[in-house]
C-alpha cells in the first residue's frame, strides 16, 4: 500500500481550511500513514489524528466560541493567555499522547528558549499543539519541561520535512495563498499581508516536494483571527481539493490505488 503523508500549514483561522482538504480527501478514499503540521495545521492534525471526522471539527470550532476561552495575559509576555483553550481541546482529544493516536503526527513548534525549531512525535499531545500555535506577541509562551514554545510557522510554516523518508506519496495544503493588490490602504493592512508573504516564502521553496498542492485561492487575505468567517473557509477548501483532484492525474491514481481490491 502506498504511504500517503500530508502537510498542513499553520495560518490561524484560516487552518480550518484543512479540515476541509481532510474531507475531501476521506471521502476520496485515501487513507494518510502520516500528518505533519504546524500551529493551525497542529490542530486540524491532531483532530483528525485522532479519528475525529473534519466536519465534526469544524462543528467543534463553530460551537465552541473560542473567544471565551482565550483571556488576557496582563503584567506577562503576551497578550493572551492560550492555555485556557486546553480545557476545549481536553473535551475534545481524550487521548493524550501523540504516539497512541490512529495516525501518526508530527507537530512544528519553536523552542524559543534554545532558538530552534522542534518536532513533537510523541508525550502530551495537548501541550504540543498549544505550543505549536502560540504565536509570540500575541500569546503568552508554553511552557514545557523548563522551557519556552511558541508557534512552530516563526521557523517551519509548511514541515514537509518528517515526511519526506517515509512517504511515498505527499500532499501539501495551504491556507495562505495571497491574491494580487493593486494598493494597501492601511498599515495594519501592509504588516499583514507582509507576514504571510514571509511564511509563503518557505512553503514555496517546498512545494517542489509535494506530489500534489490544495491552496485556496485569496485565503491569505482572510485575518488570521476571522472567527465569522470558519464555516467559509472550510467549503472554499473542499471545493478546492476536489477540483485538485480532477485536475491531478496522479492523485486519480492513487485514489484508484486506494479503491481497488488487494489480492
Amino acid at each position: 500500500m502506498t504511504k500517503v503523508g500530508i502537510v498542513l500549514s499553520g495560518g490561524g483561522i484560516r487552518g480550518i481550511a484543512h479540515l476541509g482538504v481532510l474531507k475531501a480527501f476521506k471521502n476520496a478514499g485515501v487513507t494518510f500513514s502520516h500528518i505533519s503540521g504546524t500551529s493551525a495545521g497542529s490542530i486540524a492534525g491532531a483532530f483528525y489524528a485522532s479519528g475525529i471526522d473534519p466536519e465534526q471539527g469544524l462543528d467543534i470550532f463553530i460551537k465552541a466560541k473560542l473567544l471565551r476561552f482565550i483571556r488576557p495575559a496582563l503584567g506577562s509576555l503576551g497578550l493572551i493567555n492560550i492555555e485556557h483553550v486546553e480545557e476545549l481541546l481536553k473535551e475534545h482529544l481524550p487521548e493524550d499522547k501523540i504516539e497512541n493516536l490512529k495516525i501518526p503526527l508530527t507537530i512544528a513548534a519553536t523552542n524559543f528558549s534554545e532558538g530552534k525549531l522542534v518536532y513533537f512525535t510523541e508525550g502530551p499531545l495537548i501541550r504540543a499543539v498549544l505550543a505549536s500555535s502560540c504565536i509570540p506577541g500575541i500569546f503568552k509562551p508554553i511552557m514545557i519541561n523548563n522551557q519556552m514554545y511558541v508557534d512552530g510557522g516563526i521557523l517551519n510554516n509548511f514541515p514537509i520535512e518528517p515526511l519526506l523518508s517515509n512517504c511515498d506519496y505527499i500532499i501539501g495544503s495551504s491556507c495562505n495563498h495571497l491574491n494580487t493588490v493593486d494598493k494597501i490602504t492601511n498599515i495594519s493592512s501592509l504588516m499583514k499581508r507582509a507576514g504571510v508573504m514571509s511564511i509563503n516564502k518557505d512553503m514555496e521553496q517546498k512545494v517542489s516536494f509535494c506530489n500534489a498542492l490544495v491552496e485556496p485561492k485569496g485565503m491569505g487575505d482572510i485575518s488570521t483571527f476571522d472567527m465569522k468567517k470558519a464555516e467559509t473557509i472550510y467549503w472554499l477548501a473542499y471545493e478546492q481539493a476536489l477540483k485538485t483532484i480532477k485536475s491531478n492525474e496522479s492523485l486519480q491514481e492513487l485514489i484508484n490505488n486506494f479503491k481497488t481490491p488487494k489480492p
